[in-house]
């Protein structure tokens, strides 16, 4: 039988069980911890997640243990969890997504075992507009971080030149994410052939070290620039956002200053964080990916 009982978050009796369970094995992490990091980060966290269809990430057993994708919002959701229609390419239909618009959302997510918030690149009132652009570093092995930190700055710079600035967040995972914000009125196709032409041409001028292609065979010790993310019906894992890791690392927001000194060092582990080294973070820095969500940039022209 569950463990179960009751937390009252902002007003609304949320009920949680099994807050014991060990979700990250090798360092002990259980929900309780999930529920209590997502509630302290939540003043950084929820701007980012607002009003954005929310694919949940559930992970019942625990990281170790098999997980499964959740587009359309639980039927058992409780009444306040506000939801938005939206068409779903994979499933042939319209969904109700849920929106994190709240904390009391956020817990309840987090005692589903939801780890990671995967979240679209627009808003669910306008869905088709996107508005930032994102690209996806993900290293072959043996390539690593510091890898990724070389071909990121040579994407900043190209983006520069192009007059839009960028921001840097670790994936939480082994990679590194750029962010260009828009929040203009742009379309899908535009962003996601700007991205494409961009990973292309990294890809020509750096081709021992860059691939622009999913293949797995051609990236070995290279970098993976995906530009594919930047489409109506793909997801990326949230700013702050816990990762499904052996440790309960996050997708953290980096300066450019730290991407530059990983590199200097050549050592991956600088931009590493988890769960309570985050949390100290903005307690110190507050929120670095806040000019994402309120930075207006246009997109260059063709």
């Amino acid at each position: 039988m569950a463990n179960k009982t009751e937390l009252e978050v902002d007003g609304r009796k949320i009920p949680v069980s099994n807050l014991d369970k060990v979700l990250y094995p090798e360092v002990g992490f259980t929900k309780a911890d999930v529920i209590n990091y997502y509630i302290r980060i939540a003043p950084v966290l929820l701007p980012h997640v607002k009003n954005r269809a929310l694919t949940l990430k559930r992970y019942p057993n625990g990281v170790n243990g098999e997980f499964f994708y959740e587009k359309n919002c639980p039927s058992h959701r409780p009444p306040w969890v506000k939801t938005a229609p939206i068409w779903s390419e994979g499933n042939q239909r319209i969904m109700d997504y849920c929106l994190a618009n709240d904390l009391p959302t956020l817990v309840w997510a987090a005692n589903l075992a939801d780890l990671e918030l995967h979240l679209s690149l627009a808003c669910s009132r306008k869905p088709d507009q996107p508005t930032f652009l994102v690209f996806d570093l993900d290293p072959g092995p043996p390539a690593d971080m510091v890898k990724c930190c070389q071909v990121g700055i040579w994407l900043r710079d190209i983006l520069a030149d192009d007059g839009l600035d960028s921001y840097a967040k670790t994936s939480g995972s082994k990679g590194l994410q750029l962010y260009a914000p828009l929040n203009t009125r742009v379309a899908f196709d535009q962003t996601k052939n700007y991205a494409r032409s961009l990973a292309e041409r990294l890809a020509r001028e750096h081709s021992d070290d860059v691939v622009f292609k999913m293949l797995k065979s051609l990236r070995k010790n290279k970098v993976l620039v995906d530009w594919s993310q930047n489409d109506e019906h793909k997801t990326t894992v949230a700013a702050y956002s816990l990762r499904a890791k052996q440790r309960p690392t996050v997708s953290t927001p980096v300066t450019w200053d730290e991407v530059e000194n990983c590199l200097k060092k050549s050592d991956a582990d600088l931009l590493v964080f988890d769960a309570d080294q985050v949390l100290k973070r903005v307690e110190k820095h507050g929120d670095l990916f806040k000019p994402v969500l309120e930075q207006k940039q246009k997109m260059p022209k063709a």
